[in-house]
């Protein structure tokens, strides 16, 4: 089960390739990593969407940073199920009331990144020309650790999120800062790989929302 230690360095983090995650991820929790993610997560995205629509009509910020999420991929033409994972993953933190700013990273492919003080985070490269589609269709997504660019080139947010998370359990590195929730939403909810700690409170509430009919 997840450890809380120390990150190690991005250099050493470079002993595991993009194939061999997923293998480590496997030895450690005898669970397939891909598989895993995306069987419950797309179990439980309709109820996901749901929960978010209906906190959008609220009053209050966290209500309008759903709001804003939900028009944004309300306008887009084609909503396919990579479109739909992203949208869960992006608003997933903010229904939790966490800040994820930095955690989903964006810069200028002409500019380049500030990674400092980053842990880890997903960076999204955005040209001048790009719109609020790139939230749920970025161009380049770049996975980050201890300040460095570890993989850079998915362009499906889903599968980079898997990616990094896997990256945390072969790495044991820390959950993001600010993201705990939201991190263990995913590792006790969707991966369901339990450490004998009970949920509390928001977490609670969230897995009793969508297990309860």
């Amino acid at each position: 089960m997840y450890r809380y230690r120390t990150t190690k360095s991005a250099t050493e983090s470079q002993r595991f390739t993009i194939s061999q995650v997923p293998i480590e991820f496997h030895r450690i929790n005898n669970v397939n990593l891909r598989n895993q993610f995306y069987k419950e997560l797309d179990r439980h995205t309709h109820k996901l969407i749901t929960l978010y629509r209906d906190k959008a009509t609220k009053t209050g910020k966290i209500a309008e940073d759903l709001a804003k999420l939900m028009r944004i991929y309300d306008l887009q033409e084609q909503r396919d199920v990579n479109m739909r994972r992203a949208l869960v993953l992006r608003a997933l933190p903010v229904y939790l009331r966490e800040d994820a700013s930095k955690f989903f990273r964006t810069c200028n492919s002409a500019n380049g990144p500030d990674l400092t003080d980053t842990p880890v985070a997903l960076l999204t490269v955005v040209t001048d020309d790009t719109t609020d589609a790139t939230l749920f269709s970025p161009e380049s997504i770049c996975i980050v650790v201890e300040d460095e660019i570890l993989v850079s080139g998915p362009t499906n947010l889903a599968d980079s999120f898997l990616l990094l998370f896997g990256y945390i359990y072969a790495l044991d590195l820390k959950y993001p800062k600010n993201l705990e929730l939201t991190f263990t939403f995913i590792q006790k909810v969707v991966m369901c790989l339990e450490d004998n700690k009970p949920l509390k409170g928001r977490l609670l509430t969230l897995k009793n929302d969508l297990f309860n009919e």
